[in-house]
């Protein structure tokens, strides 16, 4: 069997709104943050982010933040394309606390992956259909940074 490979693809700068809580659900404390904007950069992809779409967060009782954004951008070429990204940020309780009040952490102190679905119909992009992605990143104050990789 072959054992996969990760080649970096693009790195994300998402813009963000402030939060929105919605308190208590089901499974945990509920929040939207609102994506506002941002870039893509990466040697096959650039573009921008667009001002839609939105980070439905759930903290579990035990800290743990469930990632679930929904959003999408338009390349440098004007293709549009969706990003669903799906993952975890969880870390030691004055760290995450820290990221929480908008300061600035170094992401090596904390867990934040991803793993993401591109989807386009724009055929000159119809390769990220069929890959998949896995990402790392860190919260900034009005930002959020991922740096996505190709499972190849």
């Amino acid at each position: 069997m072959l054992t996969p490979k990760l080649v970096h693809f693009c790195d994300l700068k998402v813009e963000l709104a402030d939060v929105r809580e919605m308190g208590q659900g089901r499974a945990g404390h509920r929040r939207i943050i609102p994506i506002i904007g941002g870039t893509v950069t990466g040697e096959r992809i650039s573009g921008r982010i667009l001002n839609l779409g939105a980070d439905w967060q759930t903290i579990f009782q035990d800290g743990v933040a469930e990632l679930d954004t929904r959003y999408a951008f338009e390349t440098e070429d004007g293709a549009l394309i969706e990003i669903i990204n799906y993952g975890y940020r969880h870390g030691p309780d004055e760290v995450i606390a820290a990221v929480g009040r908008g300061e600035d952490v170094d992401p090596s102190m904390y867990y934040m992956r991803t793993h993401a679905r591109l989807e386009t119909g724009d055929p000159r992009y119809a390769w990220v259909n069929r890959m998949l992605f896995v990402g790392a990143g860190g919260r900034n104050k009005n930002s959020v940074e991922v740096s996505l990789y190709a499972v190849e």
